[in-house]
């Protein structure tokens, strides 16, 4: 289930013959969540702990806003509004991540995929570039108390798709088009859930507990 890259150094002390392997484990993930559960936050978290690369769809979406891409200007008309940017668009911006070198090392996808046809999408790029997922982690959370995190958040980031008219309509397309992905990572035996409310360390915790299982 692993592809792991092995070193071997050759010691020699006396007559003896010692080998030393280092094994290093690269492991893909993704997170799953409505908008407010805390994805980014324990996204960074596991990322630090496991060496891995985060792949955060809003931050990539975001500097190609700041950069005028082409991909930046058509998917800033649909964040705008709160609508998710089409699938099309997102493979495209994804497939060329994922082709990057740094990727080679195990990486997390955080906001990506968020429908069944991106997720299907998704399996195409990484058959082609030899990938796997090892597993996917769902965090859950009331939509009220969301509501309320993302309007605090609101008051001090300024961002365009955090007034509350906003929020209530990415809450209501999360929950329709996107937590369908919650079925289809379960038929394969990938899904794992984890409460999205508490404190940050004991969420932490609960995601450690299960990616430990697959290291």
């Amino acid at each position: 289930d692993w592809r792991s890259a092995c070193i071997l150094a050759n010691c020699f002390s006396c007559r003896n013959f010692n080998l030393i392997v280092i094994y290093v484990i690269i492991m893909n993930l993704i997170f799953l969540g409505p908008p407010g559960v805390g994805k980014g936050t324990q996204a960074n978290l596991i990322c630090n702990k496991y060496d891995l690369l985060h792949l955060s769809t809003g931050d990539i979406l975001r500097l190609e806003i700041s950069r005028k891409t082409e991909i930046g200007s058509f998917a800033k008309s649909f964040i705008d509004k709160g609508e998710l940017v089409p699938d099309e668009t997102l493979l495209k911006m994804m497939n060329n991540r994922l082709n990057q070198d740094d990727a080679l090392n195990g990486y997390l996808l955080d906001g990506f995929p968020r429908t069944i046809e991106q997720a299907k999408g998704l399996d195409l790029i990484m058959k082609k570039i030899d990938h796997k997922i090892e597993c996917v982690i769902s965090l859950l959370a009331d939509e009220d108390e969301l509501v309320s995190r993302l309007l605090k958040r609101g008051l001090t980031s300024g961002r365009s798709d955090e007034s509350i008219e906003i929020i209530r309509h990415r809450q209501q397309i999360y929950w329709n088009q996107t937590s369908p992905l919650l079925n289809y990572y379960e038929d394969i035996d990938l899904l794992m859930n984890v409460n999205g409310v508490g404190e940050i360390n004991d969420i932490n915790n609960e995601i450690i507990k299960i990616v430990n299982q697959y290291a």
